[in-house]
């Protein structure tokens, strides 16, 4: 089966009308501003025209009617430019308008041949300045979203009150944008960064990155109900460019394309059910349309549409109203100087047969899912889909509450002056004992995957993690149950003073069972491509560049198949080899000093080529090893004897695995089959279950307290999985699956027993997953994930004491490059980093000290190691922080909300308009210029 899924919008084509079908007696304005110029509901056009000194809005019907003809009316809204304007997503007729006279307008626009208001039914005034952006909430009923200057502003409108302040900006902002579910806002800056918020959470960003490398105008847009997000904008060459970011992890965009060097800014529309893109250049006569994918790569083109006339402003009409008896999925409208020109894309179907459902899945109805004061107080519920099919399309009916249609001019002032809303952790913090804990971000990834829940709140009985957890997370993850509290992990290579550079000569053709190179807290073994199984050791101790003349190595004498440090003896080194022969080297003290070629002993008892050797992880001298002749096979280094061979394998044996107590060994085979044996009692497995299906390679861990197996493989696809098994019932089959990606390589496993988290990537990758492993469902919580811009040859974890708990790493790691290895740390986000972390650090396993000796184990005995604390000293830990009083963190309501009389109003209109004319009684400049005597002046 091909696993490379054709899309059936790849030939999707635009269609521009005749010209009759167009709209005329358009007198489009050029003023410059953030805004798209233009925006269509299911039943108006609104545009920006020349008319009124910019402060008045075309209206036209978007159905042409029974007789062709469409006449357009104005809406005299503002006393300055209309900036940027907004249709709410539930009623057709309700309209919000911003403008540079600082104010914004809601508007009850009548339907066809009926009268333009000539007043707002609401007036906001953010201050600030000119107010740029506005936009309608996509899932609750009267929530704006405005910016002015360096601030954006959550209003709920109805009430007429400002909801949060967000003014974590470092310049102008120019644009934003909703998550489709509503809970997170996306803005672009004139300080070239992106910035993630949760309004309901903190005022604060929760997450940001380097945006485009230019200044000059960009918009950003959500993608669909995922976790990209997407900037349109101007490179470094002054380039027009689009680039994807992974909101979760935004250290480096996931996908990019460069178009031209055209001076215009690129307005970037998307429709989510498609996934198609429509980029239109202000002043450009072309459009073009990409699709976006969640794989590589994310943008494809699809067609360009050249146009008779220049674009002053573009719209992208809803999907309630597109035409499906044609098959068009997507309309937008382009405004031009003269005219308003709809350019329909469609899929080449045979049209006006049968409804095509497979191009038009539901998509969101007109019906906001909640009102604006529950989701304000933590409520979070998705917009119900209804069917395009004209045959079950329900009638529209609903009115937003925030102008009733009744009023239809200026509403009533409230009887109660509107009070600025608390935000809702501030709330929190009163109500739980959550005292000197910062709030957490809500989750940055989509509703309606396992993966994407919010974090879950601490109980009275756990440690507070400090990071607090909000209402609207709490109610969220009642709806969708638990996430991770290490979802936002950061992770960074370090400085490259901890590098070791100048690599030669590497081994990168090691066995897909081999992890490439291994470590330990002192030293690195590594592979290298010369003859006789040469192995590079070098100290970590002494990072920088390696020397351009040849280093001391072990000489294996054959090609290395595997090789493993001994957990108790950081010096010795147990190297599988292709001879069927186990080698165990001892290094010297202070490390290779000179070349070394007689081993400390050699395992001998395998048939043929071995794939893997692992030590025991409790008692000293024990090694597991597999090789092709099916067979593990157990030795004690003490006696230097085979001591079990075990049996069952019909195939290859890909990966094998103590568990934790030192008690079972697990192996996953070519065979389809997971295997546990008890080694001491027999030789053929106690358990078997059901293995990946692909036959590439797989590998497997034990997790959660080793009741559970972690097994990496592929499907029949050849699609990279993880499957989760519960060792009590491996005959059952895996308990939950998580498809990542596809690659050829096997992802290799790392399981942090104290976070209970699960690190995977593949040799040649550029990414780490990282996964929370719980024993409740959905078991697999993800994490941000690492990404390098070059791919790595192998990734190996250090052991837990090498983490810099104050600065809140709970991971470290190796990255083998082609030239270098460098460190890779992995941490948790925390505001009170002056507290030792104790719900992230438990105590841990002395797991480098034996706790019983190879006899002991052999002849039954079982231990377990003991453990210690990692705190370090003078850190208190953040469970016993004192307590703090909530401060909140932006003005009193009086600020915003205090109430002016209409001549207050009036005087300072006139002040501003008079600041703006200036003085003319100001002598001119050049009224002081001296002049030059007649004298002066050559004869």
């Amino acid at each position: 089966m091909n696993r490379f899924k054709a899309s059936k919008f790849k030939n999707t084509t635009p269609k521009i009308p005749k010209k009759d079908e167009w709209i005329s007696d358009v007198r489009a304005g050029s003023a410059a501003s953030c805004g798209n110029h233009i925006k269509s509901s299911c039943s108006l056009i609104a545009f920006n025209t020349e008319q009124g000194g910019g402060g008045v809005l075309g209206l036209v019907s978007l159905d042409n009617g029974n007789e062709g003809k469409r006449s357009v009316s104005q809406l005299h809204c503002h006393a300055d430019l209309v900036t940027d304007f907004d249709f709410s997503p539930f009623d057709d007729f309700l309209l919000a308008t911003c403008s540079a006279d600082e104010t914004v307008k809601v508007w009850r626009l009548p339907e066809s041949g009926q009268t333009v208001p000539s007043s707002p039914g609401v007036t906001l005034s953010p201050g600030g300045g000119r107010v740029e952006n506005v936009l309608f909430h996509p899932t609750a009923d009267g929530v704006l979203a405005t910016s002015a200057g360096r601030v954006a502003t959550v209003w709920d409108a109805a009430q007429q009150s400002q909801l949060a302040a967000l003014e974590d900006h470092g310049d102008q902002i120019q644009s934003l944008s909703w998550k489709q579910d509503g809970s997170l806002i996306a803005t672009s800056c004139k300080d070239k960064k992106l910035r993630i918020f949760d309004p309901r959470a903190q005022l604060t960003a929760v997450q940001n990155a380097q945006g485009l490398q230019n200044n000059k105008d960009s918009r950003v847009i959500w993608i669909g109900d995922t976790d990209n997000v997407l900037c349109a904008g101007f490179n470094q060459m002054r380039e027009r460019e689009v680039r994807v970011w992974d909101a979760r992890k935004m250290g480096s965009s996931v996908g990019s394309v460069s178009l031209d060097t055209s001076p215009g800014t690129l307005i970037p529309l998307f429709d989510p059910d498609t996934g198609l893109l429509v980029l239109a250049g202000m002043g450009d006569c072309v459009m073009h349309c990409f699709e976006v994918t969640a794989s590589q790569p994310v943008l494809s083109q699809v067609s360009q549409c050249l146009t008779e006339a220049a674009t002053r402003g573009i719209a992208m009409v809803p999907k309630l109203a597109v035409d499906v008896t044609s098959c068009e999925v997507v309309r937008v409208l382009q405004l031009t100087d003269s005219f308003i020109v709809p350019v329909s894309y469609s899929v080449p179907r045979k049209s006006g047969q049968d409804f095509h459902g497979d191009l038009y899945p539901d998509t969101p109805g007109d019906s906001p899912a909640l009102p604006a004061e529950e989701w304000w107080s933590g409520g979070n519920k998705q917009v119900k889909k209804v069917s395009l099919d004209p045959a079950k399309r329900p009638i529209r009916s609903f009115s937003s509450a925030v102008i009733p249609c009744s009023m239809g001019g200026a509403k009533p002032e409230p009887t109660n002056q509107p009070t600025k809303k608390e935000l809702p952790i501030e709330k929190n913090r009163k109500e739980e004992d959550a005292s000197g804990h910062s709030s957490s971000s809500s989750s940055l990834t989509s509703p309606t995957t396992p993966s994407s829940l919010v974090q879950s709140p601490s109980t009275p009985s756990e440690p507070s993690s400090g990071l607090g957890t909000s209402c609207s997370q709490r109610s969220l993850q009642n709806i969708l149950g638990p996430s991770s509290k290490l979802r936002h992990t950061q992770s960074l290579v370090l400085h490259r003073d901890t590098h070791i550079t100048n690599l030669k000569g590497l081994n990168l053709t090691t066995p897909g069972e081999c992890d490439g190179f291994c470590v330990n807290s002192k030293r690195v073994a590594v592979p290298l491509a010369s003859a006789g199984g040469q192995i590079a050791v070098l100290e970590l101790s002494q990072p920088g560049r390696l020397p351009d003349s040849a280093i001391p190595t072990i000489q294996n004498g054959v090609a290395v198949a595997d090789f493993s440090w001994d957990p108790f003896e950081p010096r010795r080194l147990a190297v599988a080899g292709e001879d069927a022969k186990i080698r165990v080297w001892l290094v010297p003290e202070g490390g290779l000093k000179e070349t070394i070629s007689e081993p400390q002993c050699i395992l001998q008892g395998h048939t043929e080529k071995i794939y893997s050797v692992k030590f025991h992880p409790l008692a000293s001298g024990i090694i597991a090893s597999s090789s092709y002749d099916l067979t593990v096979r157990l030795w004690d280094l003490g006696s230097g004897q085979e001591v079990r061979v075990l049996h069952g394998h019909q195939d290859q044996i890909f990966s094998l695995a103590w568990s934790p107590d030192g008690q079972f060994l697990a192996t996953v085979s070519k065979d389809r089959k997971v295997r546990i044996y008890d080694p001491r009692k027999s030789t053929e497995p106690t358990q078997e279950g059901p293995g990946p299906e692909g036959a590439r390679g797989a590998r497997l861990v034990w997790v959660c307290a080793g009741k559970y197996l972690l097994v990496s493989g592929f499907d029949s696809r050849s699609e990279r999985q993880l499957y989760l098994y519960a060792v009590g019932s491996l005959s059952s089959g895996p308990l939950a699956t998580v498809s990542t990606d596809v690659s050829p390589s096997t992802l290799i496993p790392f399981y942090d027993e104290d976070t209970s988290t699960a690190f995977l990537t593949g040799k040649g990758d550029t990414r780490v997953y990282v996964y929370e492993i719980t024993p409740e469902s959905p078991h697999f919580l993800e994490c941000s994930s690492f990404n390098s811009s070059d791919p790595h040859k192998a990734f190996s974890f250090l052991p837990k004491l090498e983490c810099d708990v104050r600065e809140v790493e709970f991971a470290k790691a190796l990255r083998l490059s082609k030239t270098s290895i460098e460190p890779v740390v992995f941490r948790a986000p925390r505001v009170k980093k002056e507290y030792f972390q104790d719900d992230l650090f438990p105590e841990t396993a002395v797991w480098w000290e034996p706790a019983l000796s190879a006899s002991a184990w052999l002849s039954g005995s079982n231990g377990q190691h003991r453990k210690i604390s990692l705190q370090p000293k003078g850190m208190t830990p953040v469970s016993e922080a004192p307590k703090e009083a909530p401060v909140r963190k932006y003005a009193p309501s009086s600020v915003y909300l205090e109430e002016k009389s209409d001549e207050q109003k009036k005087d300072e209109l006139l002040s501003a308009m008079v600041a703006k004319l200036g003085n003319r009684e100001d002598p001119l400049p050049q009224e002081s210029f001296e002049g030059v005597d007649d004298d002066e002046w050559d004869d």
